[in-house]
């Protein structure tokens, strides 16, 4: 699948919140990207995924202008690797970093493959939860509609319009199928149940247009729930 969208930034995104694994580049009008459904993985995965996508390119880190990283919610372990991973890379030399929404990212997918206008993207949270958030199509950009939540599936709460298609996307409708009759237009997209990297480098360079990159010292993982928090790496403060 190829996501067209004007490019100019030298983008690097990554994502290890769910189960799935990605990276992506963008590099002069072209998109690198790997994609690996391997849970208890990531680890051990995603830097080769980043060497994999710059050799493709046939560049090197420091051709980079930002790193994208999947921010969450998701996996709380998941959530840690990407952030450390992002840290070490982004550390190195600098590089400004933005934080990608993996709701947002599975919401841009759904716009960007699919064709989507409305979006409900929920993730099994566990502990009988979903995060989820809605998002709608501005100018081709998923936009997020209220808040990003976690809750119980049976406070999920539409703002959209249910009398026009909503396309559902994400492992929350696998694990309460309820939550599909929240509307009588919502249709699952099977095709979209995790974020990818390759959806989040539009997201990306929307943020860096709107000059929303940070220092790598000031990136922000979101766990929706409070019980997390997240520790820099020894020696930063």
């Amino acid at each position: 699948m190829t996501i067209t969208h004007e490019h100019s930034a030298c983008i690097l995104a990554l994502d290890t919140c769910t189960e799935s694994c990605s990276a992506a580049l963008q590099y002069q009008g072209q998109i690198y990207a790997e994609l690996a459904d391997a849970p208890r993985e990531h680890s051990q995965r995603l830097l080769p995924m980043v060497d994999s996508v710059l050799k493709q390119a046939g560049i090197s880190l420091d051709k980079v202008a930002a790193i994208a990283y999947g921010r969450g919610p998701g996996s709380f372990t998941g959530i840690r690797i990407c952030t450390s991973m992002t840290q070490g890379l982004a550390l190195g030399i600098d590089l400004p970093v933005i934080g990608i929404s993996t709701l947002a990212a599975m919401a841009q997918m759904a716009i960007s493959e699919h064709q989507a206008e409305q979006v409900l993207c929920a993730i099994d949270a566990r502990m009988g939860e979903v995060y989820w958030g809605q998002f709608v199509a501005v100018d081709g950009i998923a936009t997020l509609v209220g808040k990003e939540v976690v809750s119980a599936p049976a406070n999920v709460q539409l703002q959209l319009d249910t009398e026009a298609p909503i396309v559902a996307c994400g492992t929350g409708f696998d694990a309460y199928p309820d939550l599909l009759a929240l509307g009588k237009g919502i249709l699952a997209l099977d095709a979209v149940k995790y974020p990818d990297a390759r959806a989040m480098l539009i997201l990306a360079e929307t943020g860096i247009k709107a000059g929303l990159t940070t220092s790598v010292d000031e990136l922000e993982p979101v766990y929706l729930r409070d019980t997390v928090t997240w520790k820099k790496l020894p020696g930063r403060e």
